[in-house]
């Protein structure tokens, strides 16, 4: 199974480094695959060093057969089941992380492509939760109503300040949200700041 990113950001803000991060430690680095990145543009060394594999050609450039590509899109009518696994050779996921409210940017990915779409819930997902979700569905065969998430969490980062981040989290076994590794101290870091210039 390819889980395949057209990545659709200018550059890389640590959010996105730290998000790209943990979605290679839990797909491993044979799977991801970071397309349409813009000629010229430097690739994180931590990126490198996790062995993240990437080209500025769009995501069809290595795709046999378009037939066999999901787009996990927001707008579409059907979730993604287990049975899909049968169906998609790769997921391909606008890595667009985090526009709130939700704009429809994967509609570009959707008209440009003219892939098949599969939902993953009604709300809105960083993007390793989107793929994370993915995996747990067509890897471990998990039905998506068989997930456990959290909506909309609070981090709290110390005794009086907190944070809701305005997204579904998949949570661990403890009911805590699963963030990417290092999150928590860029969000504590950054109090000061939105969430939305985080994302920025």
């Amino acid at each position: 199974m390819k889980y395949v990113i057209e990545h659709m950001e200018d550059g890389f803000s640590e959010w996105v480094i730290l998000e790209y991060s943990q979605i290679i430690r839990e797909v491993g680095k044979d799977n991801l695959i970071l397309s349409s990145l813009p000629q010229g543009t430097e690739v994180p060394q931590q990126l490198k060093d996790l062995g993240l594999q990437w080209t500025s050609d769009e995501c069809v450039s290595f795709m046999e057969d378009k037939n066999r590509v999901c787009l996990l899109d927001p707008a579409a009518e059907t979730d993604l089941e287990p049975s899909d696994a049968d169906k998609f050779d790769y997921f391909v996921f606008g890595g667009i992380l985090g526009s709130h409210p939700r704009i429809d940017r994967t509609g570009i990915l959707r008209r440009k492509y003219g892939f098949a779409g599969r939902r993953l819930g009604a709300l809105q997902m960083t993007t390793d939760t989107a793929v994370r979700v993915t995996q747990k569905i067509v890897e471990d065969k998990t039905k998506f109503e068989d997930i456990k998430f959290l909506d909309y969490p609070e981090i709290r980062y110390n005794k009086y300040e907190s944070t809701e981040m305005p997204f579904r989290y998949v949570v661990d076994a403890n009911n805590e949200p699963i963030l990417p590794e290092g999150m928590l101290k860029l969000i504590e870091k950054d109090a000061e700041q939105s969430i939305d210039d985080l994302l920025a």
